[in-house]
């Protein structure tokens, strides 16, 4: 891949409700943290409206700042979710944390990430009125009758509008957090840190401006992932239909049938896609089309733009122009 540009450092304000649900929090926080080891800039901050909250595992926490007058430009704000919302939503803390929403969450200076329940707070401060946006699939009903404003999707992983995030259940939060780290470290970055985790990457299947890095990526078949992990390792190699099946044990005629019905597209066609990218990004840098051509995996220019039509929509020529 293309060289990412150096990251500015992200604030992340971690807000720890009481009962507070660990993995809610820590596996999105470690997701961050490890970034950081790749080339990534997060730096975690832990905040609430308690000093010691208790958590579901009840491991003690006792390191954490209380919720700041304001937030600095640029400050990321993560709602992890909670161990019944239904319940701990009425505590006194969670109207403390409302109501710090509102005064300080800027949305023209401030990016908010939700895990599962957390949703359902920032709800509470009207931070997803006239926003998409999803939950934990047992609460979506909930929460569109708590926010009547908010556009609210079902059996989606994360939703992404603007600068408000919002994730369904648990390990959901750490696919949100791989996006984000994509989007702002770069997929290299994303997919790292995901081999390290040992999960898969996962992308909202709707999303339009899908990197192709991880795009058609929204399933849950690990053959399918495994094969896609071969291609994009090394997406200028050929990779005949029969040796990704043996990579990845299954027949050549199943894993074609697999790819088609779980990632949406052929194998041929998840490999051009990848190509072309790196061919893109090789033009934004002002290289010939023939010399990006061949540096993707392409023969040569002409077969690059016998490809290209079916990802892009401005020329080869157009792209290395406007670069």
């Amino acid at each position: 891949m293309a060289q990412w540009p150096t990251p500015p450092e992200i604030e992340i304000y971690c807000v720890l409700q009481p009962r507070f649900l660990l993995l809610d929090f820590a596996g999105a926080a470690e997701a961050f943290r490890l970034a950081n080891d790749y080339g990534g800039r997060f730096r975690l901050r832990y905040i609430g409206p308690d000093a010691a909250p208790a958590n579901s595992l009840g491991l003690p926490i006792h390191t954490i700042d209380p919720l700041p007058d304001s937030l600095p430009e640029g400050a990321w704000v993560m709602l992890s979710g909670v161990t019944e919302s239904a319940k701990d939503y009425t505590l006194p803390a969670a109207k403390a944390t409302r109501d710090w929403l509102k005064r300080t969450f800027r949305p023209n200076q401030h990016t908010l990430v939700c895990v599962c329940s957390g949703a359902l707070l920032a709800g509470m401060a009207g931070l997803l009125d006239g926003r998409r946006c999803t939950t934990h699939h047992t609460l979506t009903a909930r929460l569109a009758q708590q926010s009547p404003k908010a556009d609210v999707l079902e059996n989606r992983i994360f939703v992404e509008d603007g600068p408000i995030h919002t994730s369904a259940g648990v390990t959901a939060g750490v696919d949100l957090a791989l996006h984000l780290i994509a989007r702002h470290a770069g997929p290299a970055v994303a997919l790292a840190v995901a081999r390290e985790m040992v999960v898969y990457l996962r992308r909202e299947g709707n999303d339009a401006q899908l990197s192709p890095w991880l795009a058609n990526r929204n399933h849950l078949h690990p053959a399918v992932h495994r094969a896609q992990d071969l291609i994009a390792q090394d997406p200028q190699r050929h990779w005949p239909v029969s040796e990704l099946a043996e990579r990845v044990h299954v027949s050549p005629r199943h894993l074609a049938r697999l790819f088609a019905q779980h990632a949406g597209l052929s194998i041929i066609d998840y490999q051009h896609r990848l190509r072309v990218a790196l061919a893109r990004e090789r033009l934004e840098r002002g290289e010939s089309v023939e010399c990006a051509a061949q540096q993707a995996g392409f023969g040569s220019a002409r077969s690059l733009r016998r490809v290209w039509q079916k990802f892009e929509h401005l020329s080869p020529g157009a792209v290395r122009t406007r670069a």
